[in-house]
């Protein structure tokens, strides 16, 4: 159990289950903790998921996931210019699963995989529950949190097995340019690691161009993960996928899924099927205008951030040096909740998720603003 007992608790979702209870207990809380979007479903995918109770789809399924669905993704991802065939892409429960489950199919023992931080609050653990070693490259405000690609290949030892990208990034908003993305794709194709590129914030893009990594790494280095959550608003109906042209690899994840969690849930499954021809660009429209106005309320405060180019998240200093201490003291003092830069391994900062109405932030930082 060792592996298990160096792993924190997500922090993320302890604040979130905190702020909810404050909630539940009548506290006007203004909760900016979760990447969550407040958007329902849309209407063509709830249709669906009754159209399978209708129809009784409510047994086992294809561990891979059922063929329309995948079809259905191969379709959504060719829009993009990117291209996996049906039997190259493995649904699973949400992209968090995709990720484990690649973990789980790449990594030994003292095999290393780099990250950039900050980071999403669960690659180390995904990367320590194998026993493998996550291998950390810090970047830096003051190069808006982009990677610098000497220090990266000095990281490349013989035991690197992967490199894990997250662009648009959570926490921080920024987008990867096209030049460090084909730079990172190069060192990767040198010296043959994986790329695991973690692309579930792809639709939600402010400024500039985004660059996928599918199309500068070499095929069978390539483990492309996605999600519905973000960008359909489908957090609870946790379908995410994994695509990869490696067999191996896919099919020791077609085990892994196999012998884990047999299945995922076949009515979200078949409500999915019609994701290629969901139109969600006024959630896209929605979201750039709550960014517009973070930024715009941000700078009227004084705040000091990294401009979000993509996702839904406000990466700003924290204003005092204990951001834990911040986040803790700004929710009991102003019922603010927000999450603590040190969650994802950047002490000093704090994140704000813009996934609620102009409404409620502007609330959010009338008290912000009355803390600072």
């Amino acid at each position: 159990m060792k592996f298990v007992d160096k792993i924190p608790i997500s922090k993320t979702i302890e604040i979130n289950t905190l702020a909810k209870k404050l909630i539940e207990d009548g506290k006007d809380v203004i909760n900016l903790t979760a990447g969550e979007p407040d958007f329902p479903t849309p209407n063509i995918i709830k249709e669906k998921a009754k159209e399978a109770l209708e129809k009784n789809f409510t047994n086992y399924t294809d561990s891979k996931g059922i063929p329309e669905l995948r079809e259905s993704i191969s379709r959504m991802l060719y829009k993009k210019d990117i291209h996996f065939l049906p039997n190259e892409i493995l649904v699973t429960n949400g992209g968090k699963q995709a990720l484990f489950n690649t973990f789980l199919s790449i990594l030994d023992r003292e095999d290393e995989v780099i990250l950039f931080s900050p980071f999403w609050v669960s690659y180390v653990p995904g990367i320590l529950l194998t026993g493998a070693k996550p291998v950390i490259l810090k970047t830096e405000f003051e190069n808006n949190f982009l990677p610098d690609i000497n220090k990266l290949r000095k990281l490349v030892t013989s035991k690197t097995k992967a490199i894990l990208v997250n662009s648009p990034n959570n926490p921080t908003g920024v987008i990867y340019p096209e030049e460090i993305v084909i730079e990172i794709s190069r060192i990767a194709n040198e010296n043959k690691i994986f790329v695991i590129t973690d692309e579930v914030y792809d639709f939600l893009v402010y400024e500039d161009n985004f660059s996928s990594f599918a199309k500068y790494v070499d095929k069978n280095q390539l483990i492309y993960i996605n999600s519905f959550s973000k960008s359909y608003s489908m957090t609870g109906w946790r379908i995410g996928f994994v695509a990869l042209k490696n067999q191996l690899i896919y099919n020791r994840i077609v085990k892994i899924q196999g012998h884990s969690i047999t299945s995922v849930n076949s009515i979200a499954q078949y409500a999915s099927t019609v994701i290629d021809e969901v139109d969600n660009s006024y959630m896209l429209k929605e979201f750039k205008k709550r960014r517009d106005f973070v930024i715009s309320k941000s700078r009227e405060i004084g705040l000091t951030f990294v401009n979000p180019k993509g996702a839904f998240y406000l990466f700003f200093k924290s204003p005092i040096e204990d951001d834990s201490l911040f986040c803790k003291t700004i929710l009991e003092e102003k019922l603010i909740a927000l999450i603590p830069g040190s969650a994802f391994n950047e002490k000093g900062f704090v994140r704000l998720s813009f996934t609620n109405s102009i409404e409620k932030l502007e609330e959010g930082f009338r008290r912000i603003k009355e803390f600072v």
